[in-house]
């Protein structure tokens, strides 16, 4: 039953990219360039090309191709989804005007002055002159009269007229097309080159975001058992690095500086470190091994330590001088800290267990939770946790994304109660597939806890 419907999302996926470039090539390459150019043949073999290494920069990883491969086609692939959707929604939102301008274009000139104007070209340089009818003249009837042969006056070519818009050169063979064809594709440009500035705008924009690094979040939570002592303790709170073939060790890089510099008490990396194998990243995440803090790093699992080979991550990121919590608890100073693994790993047996996490504890303890999907919260409420840190989101990633977000999740970013659980959720420190954010800035951020008691 599962593959069936993973079939079925995906051919419905495949059928929309088809749809959508289809109508695109529409819009950007048909309605803007002549028939038979080279710029529309250009623009066709772009209209295959780029789903293709769509596609491919999707299933790359899934496939197990090697990974110079997957580098490969992966920021063509995945730049170009990210643009696809804001071209997409740039050129919707140009319909209306286009139909708006069709309309009054075709109201303003009558249906007769396409075929005057397509005689007008047909005359001109290489047009054999007409015959003049000669006028009434009785000399000439009598000259006639006399013999002499009557003669045909050569009439020239009437002055030009000022075109309507100046004639693009047609491909040999072909006849010129009527001024309101080159006026209508003259307004495709237009829209075109507008809705593509748009989009390669907004990606580039989102792009920059991410390369440069998460910036920093402060977030205050008060908890309401948190003794005197552990007021002002510090957690850092990284999610969603997605270390793949877009995002490497450079990024890493950038991550572990940005926290330390922060200085925290404790840092918690909440799930989907990575997008690939230990054999293919293991030298992406050697950075992770310079993380500092007072009370240690910590590590869940995200779903796509699933996709990717969980039980080597776990035993690498160990390696590194990260603690895993596999379903499990440690007592600090303050506070008991859990963590649960991710759900995805439900299909290997290895899915959330929050009796061994939080079964036997001491409730009158404050209880913080890492844990990398929002939507287990309601089985944190139901184990007394006073805070639940997750990521998962990215807060959406791509506007309008996190309107679909939250259809799947409680909370799509930051802090929310529910009951006497607080859950908060980072939009996470990279990105998935394109490395683009709009409208969800990436973060880390700094979990400052409270005590009612200070």
């Amino acid at each position: 039953m599962t593959i069936l419907l993973f079939a079925a999302v995906a051919l419905v996926v495949l059928a929309l990219l088809v749809l959508v470039h289809r109508w695109l090539w529409t819009r950007l390459v048909r309605d803007t360039t002549a028939p038979g150019s080279r710029t529309r043949r250009a623009g066709t073999a772009l209209a295959f090309a780029l789903p293709l290494l769509a596609v491919a920069a999707l299933v790359a990883g899934r496939a197990g191709v090697p990974f110079w491969l997957q580098r490969t086609v992966a920021w063509p692939g995945f730049m170009w989804l990210a643009v696809l959707l804001y071209l997409s929604m740039a050129m919707l939102v140009a319909e209306p005007i286009r139909a708006v301008w069709l309309r009054r274009s075709t109201a303003a000139t009558p249906p007769a002055a396409d075929d005057a104007a397509g005689g007008a070209a047909r005359t001109g340089a290489g047009a054999e002159p007409r015959l003049a009818a000669e006028p009434h003249d009785p000399a000439r009837r009598e000259g006639v009269g006399r013999g002499t042969a009557p003669q045909a006056t050569l009439a020239a070519p009437a002055a030009p007229t000022a075109p309507a818009a100046p004639a693009e050169p047609a491909p040999a063979g072909q006849t010129p097309e009527p001024p309101s064809a080159l006026s209508r594709r003259r307004f495709a440009r237009t829209v075109a080159g507008a809705a593509g500035a748009a989009a390669v705008g907004t990606v580039g924009y989102g792009t920059y975001g991410v390369l440069r690094g998460p910036r920093v979040k402060r977030v205050q939570v008060p908890l309401a058992k948190l003794p005197r002592a552990g007021h002002g303790f510090r957690i850092a709170v990284v999610s969603d690095i997605h270390l793949g073939p877009i995002l490497g060790r450079a990024h890493t890089a950038r991550i572990v500086e940005t926290i330390n510099r922060t200085q925290p008490d404790l840092i918690a990396v909440v799930g989907d470190l990575v997008d690939g194998t230990v054999h293919d990243l293991g030298p992406a995440a050697e950075p992770l091994r310079h993380l500092r803090a007072r009370h240690g790093s910590y590590f869940v699992t995200g779903n796509h330590e699933y996709f990717s080979g969980a039980a080597p991550w776990v035993e690498h990121v160990r390696e590194l001088g990260l603690m895993p919590l596999e379903n499990a608890r440690r007592p600090l100073p303050y506070f008991d800290l859990a963590g649960v693994n991710d759900v995805a790993g439900e299909s290997e047996g290895q899915g959330p267990d929050f009796e061994a996490a939080l079964g036997d504890r001491d409730r009158a303890r404050t209880a913080v939770l890492l844990a990398h999907q929002p939507i287990v919260i309601d089985e944190a409420v139901r184990h007394g946790v006073d805070l639940q840190l997750s990521g998962h989101t990215h807060g959406g990633q791509l506007w309008p994304g996190n309107y679909i977000a939250e259809l799947a999740n409680p909370t799509v970013a930051g802090l929310e109660r529910y009951g006497d659980t607080q859950l908060y959720v980072s939009r996470g420190a990279g990105a998935w597939g394109p490395p683009v954010r709009v409208g969800a800035p990436s973060d880390i951020t700094i979990v400052e806890l409270v005590s009612y008691q200070a």
